[in-house]
């Protein structure tokens, strides 16, 4: 075999792992950028001087990144204790802040949290969407160099036809984090305005000139491809074309909240397709039975027909956008917001589990009913815990005054009866979005973000020898690459430098 077919064979016919163990994985980021903002207030009230940008960075990397590298490799069996030690840190950190209060300091727990629940926020976004985004863009990143190494779990691979493996979740989960804040949901187009379809349409070229760019490049160079992930010529940027193009049509006919029921109608159609149709015998062996890629829809028949899936995925996360970004005010309000989403999470992995017990088990590779079901609960439930998490760490602002935490609400008093007794908990350089932040420089060029990461995956491929490296050289090579990866970015925010050409 040459060294393109043992890749192609490393990453290929997996069956992907437990649902529940991808589950644990997903929800740890959510506690570590808990922790990290925890230790950032902490040390605020500790420390007189302010971070360095450097101090700032390296908190974040260690707190965001360092985490999702050691879930996807050497601790891959381990993520209970890794929850563990996260748990206790991060109550520890929260016991300290308490003890050294500076607001209410006389007074009872019981009477702070009273106070704390009117409180009323200030922010202009929701910081758990972007932190959702970050946390998705920075696992993609881990993940597709890390699948070419040894020390990757092979259980966490792309399934080959039916199963949940971890990087399964990337791409759907991708559109749903661009759903929930696409211009629709921000109401950025404004609906039956004739230019609205026409900006729709102009906002695509990019990705029509990255994945065409990206199919030259595979092709030319001879670089290892998955050819059952999307078909010959097909890749993400296609799906994401054809994904944005369609839900653009459908926003226009159906408003936004009834996109619920334009998912679950898609997805139900879809299915009976899959199963009373020869739909689901031409995605798997072709036209003609025996697995043929010749001609245009044989040669890409995932990619083509497994849209159908993505689009579900995307409606939903349009109707999850225009409940989250709804305009409200105190923090009761978000707690409800946040076990609501819980529920919904809870209640669609129940779903799940019927489905794939009496109608077919989730695949990738078709984007079926239980693959859309399982993408829409992982993300809600990954979402409600970024938006408790931002709910305690304000508790923990509340109890320092003057403490700021970059990418986390602002915290206002409640409006009292004589308003001119309002006064607000934050300085006003609060009020200002702080600027050291990886989240929010991530957030800010997260397709650059994936660019770069695929670049610098295809250097290291040709550069390393991955299939027959150690376990530290592996670790120490893809805790570089995203150093790297993460430092350009945050170089370009700090530089205050958006990169958009379109």
């Amino acid at each position: 075999m040459s060294q393109k077919q043992m890749k192609e064979a490393f990453v290929s016919n997996h069956n992907g792992t437990s649902v529940l163990e991808i589950t644990e994985g997903l929800c740890l980021p959510a506690l570590c950028i808990l922790c990290r903002g925890l230790l950032i207030v902490l040390s605020q009230h500790l420390c007189c001087s302010s971070h360095t940008w450097r101090t700032r960075f390296f908190i974040d990397f260690a707190f965001l990144i360092v985490p999702l590298v050691t879930t996807l490799t050497i601790f891959a069996s381990f993520v209970l204790l890794e929850y563990l030690i996260v748990i206790i840190f991060g109550a520890g950190l929260l016991y300290e802040t308490y003890c050294r209060r500076t607001c209410y300091a006389r007074m009872p727990v019981g009477k702070i949290l009273e106070k704390f629940l009117k409180i009323s926020i200030e922010s202009e976004y929701i910081p758990a969407i972007s932190c959702f985004r970050v946390i998705n863009s920075a696992f993609t990143a881990v993940a597709i160099l890390a699948v070419d190494f040894p020390l990757f779990p092979r259980r966490f691979a792309k399934t080959e036809l039916y199963g949940t493996g971890a990087m399964d979740f990337g791409v759907g989960g991708f559109i749903f984090g661009t759903a929930m804040v696409c211009p629709e949901v921000r109401r950025k187009y404004t609906k039956g305005s004739r230019l609205y379809l026409t900006k729709s349409l102009y906002s695509v070229w990019p990705l029509v000139f990255l994945g065409v760019g990206r199919l030259i490049i595979i092709k030319s160079t001879g670089y290892q491809e998955h050819l059952t992930e999307y078909g010959v010529h097909w890749n993400f940027f296609f799906t994401l074309i054809v994904v944005k193009l369609i839900t653009s049509l459908l926003l226009i006919i159906f408003p936004l909240n009834k996109s619920w029921i334009v998912a679950i109608s898609i997805t139900v159609f879809y299915q009976l397709a899959l199963d009373f149709t020869p739909l689901k015998r031409l995605i798997l062996y072709g036209s003609d039975g025996s697995g043929t890629r010749v001609g245009l829809l044989n040669a890409n028949r995932e990619g083509i027909i497994s849209t159908l899936g993505y689009v579900a995925i995307h409606m939903a996360g349009v109707q999850t956008g225009s409940y989250v970004l709804k305009k409200r005010s105190h923090i009761k309000d978000w707690i409800k917001v946040a076990c609501c989403i819980l529920l919904t999470a809870i209640g669609f992995f129940i779903s799940l589990y019927i489905v794939q017990v009496n109608v077919e088990v989730a695949s990738r590779r078709m984007a079926n009913l239980a693959f859309c079901i399982w993408i829409v609960a992982s993300c809600l439930i990954l979402l409600s815990s970024l938006l408790l998490g931002d709910i305690i760490l304000n508790f923990a602002k509340f109890l320092i005054k003057g403490a700021t935490v970059p990418c986390s609400w602002k915290l206002i008093r409640s409006p009292a009866a004589n308003r001119e007794h309002s006064e607000s908990l934050v300085s006003e350089a609060e009020r200002k979005e702080p600027t050291l932040c990886l989240i929010t420089a991530m957030n800010r060029n997260q397709l650059i973000f994936f660019l770069l990461s695929n670049v610098t995956t295809g250097l290291v491929n040709l550069l390393v020898d991955t299939l027959h490296s150690s376990t530290l050289w592996a670790l120490f090579v893809l805790n570089l690459y995203m150093f790297t990866n993460c430092l350009v970015i945050y170089v370009l925010h700090l530089q205050d430098k958006t990169v958009k050409f379109w």
